[in-house]
């Protein structure tokens, strides 16, 4: 603030500038390029409620008119950079949604700010979140940054929803219960200040009150014999604060309607507390002038207080930053034989990896291997059931077997051909659900060789649908390649065969808990064709899974890697590596980010 009787204050500016703008630049550029979104910034905050002052402190601190009226006047978040530039002329930017636009009239700053709500929140009364950049540089303003919020509403109106008290509390809660948030809370003289919103909101988050400090307007507004009310509130007994209590006098509706200008405010601002029967000794304690100073001292110290944290923050991102940048890649090459070299590079790898999974040797998201045993496991359960169903179904049929003479029938059996119809029946009932195990298994693998695609051939969306396209081709290929295996197995199961040996071997298993008596073999039938029938289950549990990780896993993952490497043929390498669109942005954004990281890194280092 330059008045000609302000002197000083350009003296506090020049003073500070060295010291200031260098911080609050540093800050600025930081939250200009996103860096926010990582790092929680040192700011100020400005809250209150409806009709607290808000705008005519803002329009003080900034030189310049900003919309007012009844209801909800800030509806979007308004980061209002003020730049103090000794010799040069009035200037400012609004910038939002990458939109940006430089004027040089103040007059025009409403309609700026008013256009730009209109167009983030719609007309009307509605609120929205997205930050509106609001920069002067101007030899009449202080270093400081200061963040406006929409002033809490207790009562919805006309056109507004029904909840925009608890959207606009939810949206200042976002801001000040950050612990590197300075909230300054806005609170008028004519009313009970333990009452407010605003101030109840900021003592929830700041208990202590180490990061709050108050602004006390409307002073022309207290009901005579109450200044000893306000003189305790600012005097810190009443609700104490650690940055206290500032009390100003802005320009009213009144003064407004009668055109005086912010200067002349300033001066009668002056002239009021000058006056004033007992605010007169509050001293730096008043006046818009002298919040402007404290403000930025206290930013200032409040930035200086963050910078070890900051620092190693930084450091962090900066990790973080690379890492992102090397996963994009390596940039795409200009020449046609290194092009070729990445490629053979890029699939190289895919090829390897997919080799690893189908060893075992690697995992993606989850244990493939482990996926599959439980599977595996499943089908064992299965057939470990079907064993009990076998013996209910040759109870039925053991009156039968009563003859004794043997053709090609086995050992112990006498009608050969009703005990056949019986096995080839259960087995035929294991059919669906080795089939069952065939199509879940075949979903996992085709998930995990889609996983190592999309993570080799991130950024290339050519190798990517092609990888993709062959990988579930592939995977019914083999899959029907599998299915009929398996069916083959089960027609051989179905002539019911085992080698004598084997099956009397088995049978000698199973007796050894059982006795019998020649009198009453007909009762050892049921026995006899369970000892076979296991043999059958040790089979098809072995049979089942070791031909889908064959056919699914192992000849599934070659086929695609001859594929892929059907592509280190083909003469259109601009196609086969064109990058999405999205990584070469992504990839600028976060040169930028690096280069801005890096930047204040070094600026940290110096400060």
């Amino acid at each position: 603030f330059i008045y000609d009787d302000l002197h000083t204050t350009r003296m506090f500016q020049d003073q500070l500038k060295e010291k200031v703008r260098p911080l609050i630049d540093l800050i600025d550029e930081m939250r200009y390029l996103g860096i926010e979104k990582q790092l929680n910034l040192p700011a100020i905050v400005v809250v209150g409620d409806q009709s607290s002052g808000k705008s005519s402190v803002l329009e003080a601190l900034s030189g310049v008119a900003l919309p007012r009226g009844t209801g909800i006047v800030t509806r979007c978040p308004l980061l209002l950079q003020l730049c103090y530039e000794k010799h040069n002329v009035w200037k400012a930017e609004i910038s939002y949604r990458e939109q940006i636009y430089e004027f040089t009239e103040p007059s025009k700053v409403v309609n700026y700010v008013e256009e730009a709500q209109n167009d983030l929140a719609g007309k009307g009364d509605g609120i929205c979140e997205e930050l509106i950049t609001l920069k002067i540089k101007s030899k009449t303003v202080c270093d400081l940054t200061l963040i406006d919020l929409p002033g809490i509403a207790r009562v919805a109106v006309k056109g507004q929803p029904e909840d925009i008290g608890e959207k606009i509390k939810g949206l200042i809660l976002n801001y000040i219960k950050r612990k590197e948030t300075i909230i300054l809370v806005v609170v008028p003289c004519n009313v009970d200040i333990a009452t407010t919103e605003a101030l109840q909101m900021a003592q929830q988050v700041d208990v202590e009150g180490t990061r709050t400090l108050a602004i006390l307007t409307k002073p022309d507004l207290i009901d005579p014999g109450a200044e000893r009310i306000i003189l305790d509130i600012v005097q810190n007994r009443t609700i104490p604060l650690n940055l206290g209590y500032v009390i100003v006098k802005c320009r009213g509706q009144k003064q407004i309607d009668e055109n005086m200008s912010i200067i002349d405010a300033i001066e009668d601002e002056k002239e009021f507390f000058k006056r004033h029967l007992h605010f007169s000794s509050l001293e730096e304690k008043t006046t818009i002038i002298n919040l402007s100073k404290k403000l930025t001292v206290t930013l200032v110290e409040h930035i200086k207080k963050s910078l070890p944290e900051m620092s190693e923050k930084i450091k962090k991102l900066l990790g973080d930053v690379r890492n992102k940048l090397n996963k994009l890649k390596h940039e795409p090459a200009l020449d046609p034989s290194e092009k070729r070299k990445h490629l053979i590079k890029v699939i190289t790898e895919f090829i390897e990896k997919i080799n690893q999974l189908s060893n075992g040797d690697i995992i993606t998201e989850e244990n493939l291997f482990v996926l599959m045993r439980k599977d595996y496991k499943q089908w064992m359960g299965i057939l470990t059931n079907s064993i009990e169903n076998y013996q209910k179904h040759v109870q039925e049929v053991a009156a039968e077997y009563d003859k004794t003479h043997r053709g090609s029938e086995l050992p112990g059996f006498s009608n050969y051909n009703v005990f056949r119809q019986v096995a080839q029946k259960l087995l035929g009932e294991l059919v669906n659900p080795a089939m069952m195990t065939v199509h879940t298994v075949r979903e996992m693998v085709q998930k995990q060789f889609d996983i190592l695609s999309k993570d080799c051939f991130e950024g290339y969306p050519f190798l990517q649908q092609f990888s993709k396209r062959n990988i579930e081709s592939i995977q019914d290929q083999q899959s029907q390649m599998a299915m009929g295996r398996i069916k083959e197995q089960f027609e051989m199961e179905m002539l019911v065969y085992t080698q004598d040996e084997i099956f009397n071997i088995q049978n000698k298993l199973d007796s050894e808990t059982t006795d019998y008596t020649e009198q009453d073999k007909r009762t050892n039938y049921p026995e006899l064709l369970k000892a076979y029938y296991e043999i059958v289950v040790q089979r098809m549990g072995d049979q089942v899974p070791m031909l889908i990780y064959y056919f699914i896993l192992k000849e599934g993952a070659k086929n695609v890697c001859s594929e892929m490497l059907s592509l280190l043929y083909e003469d259109d390498i601009d196609k086969i590596l064109q990058e999405d669109s999205y990584i070469e942005i992504n990839r600028v954004k976060l040169k930028a980010q690096l280069e801005c990281l890096l930047h204040a890194n070094e600026k940290l280092n110096n400060l």
